[in-house]
């Protein structure tokens, strides 16, 4: 299921082929790891949304297969990078088999005890964008999840109803959104701007 290096582990394609729920509990404690400009930055993911299938209605896949969700429906463990508002990226990696469009959105990091909360502050902090769309998060290039070990408890983690998604009917109350429990409300991180949730 994954790639050894370093005494840490990278997720693999496998992994991200399970059950898209499965796959977002289990990234709460896994770390984001990003190269730039030759130096690695890496945080700890602890908050998650999944979206499931195109019957899921807070799933961009709802809407159709398009040039922008053609990603959704290739292999998982690829990155779905799209912006919101014109101006906030969001992260997303591919799950399940394809042809099935499903992915998890990274909401929320702790890089070295500071929390970097929201997918938009998250993308600016990591400088994410839509030049890293359908890139391949399995092979330790520019960026990737490891598993470093860390045991994270079910009773650590907390669920609750996706952000921003009140148009999808009775898909928005669907507890789909992972969040360690140790993490408090939102709070201004990494000197960005307020950015508001995404779906």
């Amino acid at each position: 299921m994954t790639k050894s290096t370093s005494g840490r582990t990278i997720l693999q394609r496998t992994y991200f082929a399970q059950s898209t729920l499965r796959v977002a509990r289990s990234l709460i404690g896994k770390y984001l790891v990003r190269v730039i400009d030759g130096c690695i930055l890496s945080g700890q993911i602890v908050e998650v949304e999944a979206y499931v299938g195109a019957q899921d209605k807070a799933c961009h896949a709802s809407k159709g297969r398009t040039q922008r969700t053609e990603v959704l429906f290739g292999p998982p463990g690829v990155a779905y990078v799209y912006l919101i508002y014109g101006m906030y990226h969001c992260l997303n990696v591919v799950t399940e088999r394809e042809e099935f469009p499903s992915a998890v959105l990274i909401r929320a990091i702790d890089i070295d005890g500071e929390l970097v909360d929201g997918p938009g502050r998250l993308c600016r902090a990591m400088q994410i964008d839509r030049r890293l769309n359908r890139v391949d998060l399995t092979t330790r290039e520019s960026i990737w999840f490891e598993d470093r070990g860390g045991l994270v408890k079910r009773g650590d983690v907390g669920t609750h109803p996706r952000i921003g998604v009140d148009y999808a009917g009775e898909w928005a109350k669907k507890p789909w959104r992972f969040r360690l429990r140790r993490v408090t409300a939102p709070t201004r991180t990494r000197r960005t701007k307020k950015q508001g949730g995404a779906s």
